[in-house]
């Protein structure tokens, strides 16, 4: 099977005009006063009622989208920016985005966990949505093979009170901290380096004339080789037998597995939004970024759900019944991340055709 690289030819390519710094500040420009725009909606629906609750979340999730591709530019074409400034507001943005994106990491991780527990047991908890009465089902390269259920409901029922008592109080926690953040003199400090920037760009003098294709290039060509050492051969099995007993040892630590393929998921970002500068903020839609993408994030949650469910496994003196409700739980999760790196490997690689 022969490896594909992202594009059938260099999407950058068609691009061949001389895109300079003007372009990156343009950009740049564009996306901090997105921030500045969604903060005052922040602001202004921060105290909203139940019935205006989106309100708050979307402002939120379009503050989050804005600091990413803000930082994403800074690091991807950093040599056409003031150093001591680009370097200082970096890590800032970073802490900004991850603390913002924890609250709504751990709702999604809840509602994941609960509707594979329904799925799997036939149980139902009452912080389930209504659309678990559906039920979700399997990949279907990778059916997930069916536990016993007269053992499973047993369990399940208490399996997915801890889960959501775990869960919920991080989440509250985590609600907590990102409203302490907001009203910090960190994030004001952010807030006002970004409205600035709203404003000036802190280019290099040579900015201006400096070719922004290199940069970018380089970014795809970073992907392409992280994709490279990745264990694609392994991710066209449909059992992974390594990652499960891993999960299933006393060591609470994430399995080596998965952290290169975390590692692809931010490159291919970084690669994405490189596009956006160089190709506009509407760049022509690439079928295979974003079907690499949809499996990647699959990847990222099914792998975090799977450590919530081991986590939960070892908590103290449960029952057995609960611990086995977790333990199919995780395992089932980690068939899950399976299907997302073979619908990966599928996205990215071409098939031999053989004539």
């Amino acid at each position: 099977m022969a490896q594909q690289h992202l594009e059938p030819t260099d999407p950058l390519a068609g691009h061949a005009g001389r895109i300079t710094g003007d372009a990156l500040a343009a950009y740049l420009r564009s996306q901090a006063t997105e921030f500045l725009r969604a903060l005052r909606q922040h602001r202004e629906n921060g105290g909203a009622s139940a019935a205006g609750a989106e309100d708050p979340v979307d402002a939120a999730r379009a503050l989050r989208r804005s600091v990413r591709r803000i930082s994403a530019s800074l690091h991807t074409f950093r040599p056409l920016l003031d150093p001591g400034w680009s370097e200082s507001l970096r890590p800032e943005l970073a802490w900004l985005s991850g603390t913002l994106g924890m609250e709504h990491a751990y709702e999604s991780r809840l509602e994941r966990l609960l509707l594979a527990l329904h799925r799997l047991s036939g149980a139902v908890f009452p912080t389930q949505p209504a659309s678990a009465a559906v039920g979700t089902a399997g990949s279907p390269t990778h059916p997930v093979p069916a536990p016993d259920r007269g053992n499973l409901t047993v369990g399940a029922a208490k399996a997915g009170a801890l889960l959501d008592r775990q869960l919920t109080l991080a989440r509250t926690r985590a609600h907590s901290t990102a409203l302490q953040a907001l009203g910090s003199s960190r994030f004001h400090a952010v807030a006002d380096n970004i409205a600035v920037l709203a404003s000036e760009v802190p280019l290099t003098k040579t900015a201006v004339t400096t070719d922004l294709h290199p940069m970018a290039t380089a970014a795809q060509e970073r992907l392409e080789d992280a994709v490279t050492a990745l264990p694609l051969v392994t991710a066209g099995h449909p059992y992974n037998a390594e990652a499960l007993i891993h999960g299933l040892s006393p060591d609470p630590s994430p399995h080596p597995q998965d952290a290169p393929w975390h590692q692809v998921r931010l490159l291919l970002r970084l690669h994405r939004y490189a596009r956006e500068v160089v190709c506009g903020t509407n760049p022509p839609v690439e079928l295979r970024l974003l079907t690499a993408g949809e499996a990647l994030d699959r990847h990222r949650d099914a792998s975090e759900a799977a450590a919530a469910s081991a986590a939960a496994a070892r908590t103290p003196r449960i029952a057995p019944a609960t611990a086995y409700a977790l333990g199919v739980l995780h395992a089932d999760q980690r068939h899950e991340v399976e299907a997302a790196r073979f619908a990966f490997q599928q996205c990215w690689q071409k098939q031999a055709v053989s004539t």
